[in-house]
């Protein structure tokens, strides 16, 4: 009877909870496409990876999604969806890679060892920008046109991170102590967000 009430209280302290989570820019307004995720004093093990590989697209002369986020130690692949070629690389400190001219798929994914944000780019077409955000967590996730999300992770105490493209210094993140618990969270960002200018497209551009 003890060992069954162990487990039970276990299960319970460990249980998954959807923790929904808003974020606000600095006038409290809330922010769509910010990147959040949770970690913990939790390591995150290898074998808790997804076995198929993430994916970044090129189509219609863009990267799609225009944000992905991966864990730690994912391997992104990046198709060619169009019927010109493109050039991908990143000079990015987290992770440096080059994608040489190329059509339809590369032969081998890239795998992403460092946490921290990659800057994505085409040398034949300057207007194609893209990111990847590498975490340290399995609990992530972009938020809505509300500025919501839900996360599936555990109660318990977490750091809660957030990320958005439009950061002065798009390697900084902001971070606060939190409690997922039944309640919901909101968080509301220190720091202003500045408006991406989208580039157009050059449909005149046959390469």
């Amino acid at each position: 009877m003890k060992l069954v009430l162990v487990i039970a209280l276990i299960f319970m302290v460990f249980k998954s909870h959807a923790a929904t989570i808003t974020i606000y820019d600095q006038n409290q307004q809330p922010l769509p496409n910010a990147v959040v995720w949770l970690t913990s004093s939790v390591t995150m093990l290898d074998n808790e990876l997804p076995n198929a590989p993430f994916m970044m697209k090129q189509q219609e002369r863009q990267f799609t999604p225009h944000v992905l986020v991966v864990p730690k130690n994912a391997q992104v692949e990046f198709p060619n969806a169009d019927s010109i070629m493109h050039h991908v690389y990143s000079f990015s400190k987290s992770k440096s890679f080059e994608l040489k001219l190329y059509r339809e798929q590369p032969q081998a994914p890239i795998t992403f060892e460092q946490t921290g944000v990659v800057e994505l780019g085409c040398n034949i077409h300057d207007w194609m920008l893209g990111y990847i955000v590498v975490v340290d967590s399995l609990f992530y996730a972009i938020t809505d046109e509300q500025g919501r999300l839900s996360l599936n992770s555990p109660q318990g105490e977490y750091t809660l991170n957030v990320w958005h493209e439009g950061f002065s210094d798009i390697s900084s993140t902001e971070s606060q102590a939190v409690t997922v618990s039944n309640k919901n969270l909101r968080y509301q960002l220190k720091q202003k967000v500045i408006p991406r200018v989208a580039i157009g497209v050059d449909e005149f551009d046959d390469y």
